[in-house]
């Protein structure tokens, strides 16, 4: 499997997006990856936006972005309330630094632009976000998924297929 050996963080907060938590961990995690949930609380169940639950595997205060190869951010509302905590802000940003993989569709952009890190990048997001990610200095393309280097970005639900597979080849690159 292309992805044994790699290991990925996916945020989690209540009302995440189901499908956008769930189908790109169970893609990473068919092609060997190790996906660790992390949330504010660890085992904690986190319930999503249309009532899937999520149990977390570890608390942020656990994770350091340096024993990691990529991060997933879900869209939902989850968002709103990941970007409050300054221990995924430092996390995302210390991925970006070592330009490590890191993937964010639908609302998940608002974590990048609290991070400070979309300035001059290419992605894309749902358009209800448009402005806010213009306004973060993002490039704003309307495509289902959007690589710029090692940052990939997605729309909605109907684009996951395309965004797990860009991420993946991201991540088994490096």
């Amino acid at each position: 499997m292309r992805l044994s050996g790699k290991k990925i963080v996916c945020f989690v907060e209540a009302e995440f997006e189901d499908l956008e938590l769930w189908y790109p961990v169970l893609r990473l995690r068919e092609e060997g990856a190790v996906v660790h949930l992390v949330g504010p609380k660890a085992k904690h169940v986190y319930i999503g936006k249309y009532g899937v639950p999520c149990e977390t595997d570890l608390a942020m205060s656990e994770v350091k972005a340096a024993d990691y190869d990529g991060v997933l951010v879900p869209g939902g509302w989850a968002p709103d309330k990941l970007r409050r905590y300054p221990e995924v802000i430092t996390f995302v940003q210390e991925m970006d630094q070592a330009k490590k993989p890191i993937g964010h569709i639908c609302h998940a952009g608002w974590v990048l632009a609290s991070a400070k890190i979309l300035q001059g990048v290419k992605t894309t997001s749902t358009p209800g976000i448009k402005d806010d990610m213009e306004n973060a200095g993002a490039i704003w393309i309307d495509e289902e998924v959007v690589v710029d280097g090692h940052i990939v970005g997605s729309r909605r639900p109907p684009d996951l297929p395309a965004y797990a597979k860009a991420f993946a080849d991201l991540v088994a690159q490096k």
